[in-house]
């Protein structure tokens, strides 16, 4: 049996942010709750969204307690704001950091049970849908506002915490391409391969299926076409819109077939070192993908080479598996991508406790190859 669980409405295209007002009025929604960082509001990307606000005479309570890799004390922090702040639902504008800080405000509101936030790791008992909650990217890579997952440090045990939660998915997901303009180049690339990460690593786990399969090499396919234009020029219009609509895609498959070790090895390097996730994942990538040439998967490279823009006429096996790599390496490399751990300052007295992590992170379950702390290790140690 396969499931798949999406939000309930999403928006697509230049200015549809404009849409909060028409589904918070349909839904019978007060006063937001509108969670974003402090960037986005010194850049001028939050304006657009209070104007809207303003314009549709919606009231709202700012919350921009928000970590480019949030924290445990950050949702909680959330928390008790928004108990204060008499608001009846949630819009969430930002990257994965915001929506996801949104996710687990919305959770432990209405699952106290679940307070400590700790416990929320895995996949957690929670019996009650998130507060309603609007999410809207600026950032095409997480596709946070289509998951069933969000990640929270836990900064004592210095470790990313998965959490994988139907009831935390966004009712509203609103994809603004208008909003990622402000995007820079290394943000553009990192999200940019994050979502690539996503498509390959869930269109090779072994829960993966015919829809699944769908999403994720249309998402390849787009991202091949268009990242690098989106980091060359911020201001190219279809490339973005194309972007933001991809990384959407790709959340649609592996949020409903899980992912494997690029993300289990990424993870910690976030709680060890505050690592931008997106850099993590796309250094890593390539590493991983070869690592797991040797296991049923295989036969899929092929279609991932073709994807990317690889004429595989007549190619074997073997030589669709070094293609599809090789595509990942050129446009990381094409992108600005860093290509070895040593270069964003990872520590090889790490390794060991970067190992342990990583074998014991949710993701892992979800990779084609069975895989060991001594094989992980080995993969850190070659990457750096």
């Amino acid at each position: 049996m396969n499931r798949i669980i999406l939000n309930e409405t999403s928006y697509f295209g230049a200015g549809c942010r404009s849409v909060i007002a028409v589904e918070a009025s349909r839904r019978g929604f007060k006063k937001a709750f509108f969670v974003t960082d402090k960037d986005l509001i010194k850049f001028g990307v939050a304006a657009e969204i209070v104007k809207v606000f303003d314009d549709n005479q919606i009231p709202y309570e700012l919350f921009s307690d928000v970590k480019a890799n949030p924290t445990i004390a950050n949702v909680q922090s959330g928390v008790a704001a928004y108990k204060a702040s008499g608001a009846d639902f949630i819009v969430a504008l930002g990257g994965g950091s915001a929506i996801d800080t949104a996710k687990g405000i919305g959770i432990v509101v209405n699952n106290p049970d679940f307070a400590d936030v700790k416990s929320l790791e895995g996949v957690a008992d929670t019996k009650h849908k998130a507060v309603p909650t609007f999410a809207l990217p600026t950032t095409a890579g997480t596709a946070a506002e289509v998951t069933i997952n969000y990640v929270i440090i836990d900064e004592e045990a210095r470790k990313k915490m998965v959490c994988v939660d139907p009831n935390d998915i966004p009712a509203v997901a609103i994809v603004d391409p208008e909003l990622m303009y402000s995007m820079p180049k290394g943000l553009t690339a990192a999200t940019g391969m994050d979502a690539l990460t996503h498509a390959i690593e869930s269109y090779i786990t072994p829960g993966a299926w015919v829809m699944s399969d769908m999403f994720e090499l249309k998402a390849i396919e787009m991202i091949a076409q268009n990242l690098k234009a989106a980091v060359d020029n911020g201001k190219d219009v279809a490339a973005r819109e194309a972007m933001s609509q991809a990384q959407y895609i790709a959340g649609m498959g592996f949020s409903n077939v899980g992912l494997g070790i690029v993300h289990s090895m990424a993870h910690p390097l976030g709680a060890f070192y505050d690592t931008p996730h997106g850099v993590a994942n796309a250094l890593l990538l390539p590493y991983v993908m070869e690592y797991n040439a040797a296991s049923p998967a295989a036969p899929k490279y092929i279609q991932i080479a073709k994807a990317m823009g690889v004429n595989t006429d007549g190619m074997s096996e073997a030589e669709g598996v070094q293609a599809a790599i090789e595509a990942v390496k050129a446009l990381s490399l094409s992108v600005g991508i860093p290509q070895k751990l040593h270069e964003i300052n990872v520590k090889e007295e790490d390794i060991p406790a970067l190992s342990v992590a990583a074998f014991n992170d949710v993701c892992t379950g979800g990779n084609p190859r069975p895989t060991s702390v001594a094989d992980i290790e080995a993969l850190y140690r070659k990457a750096l």
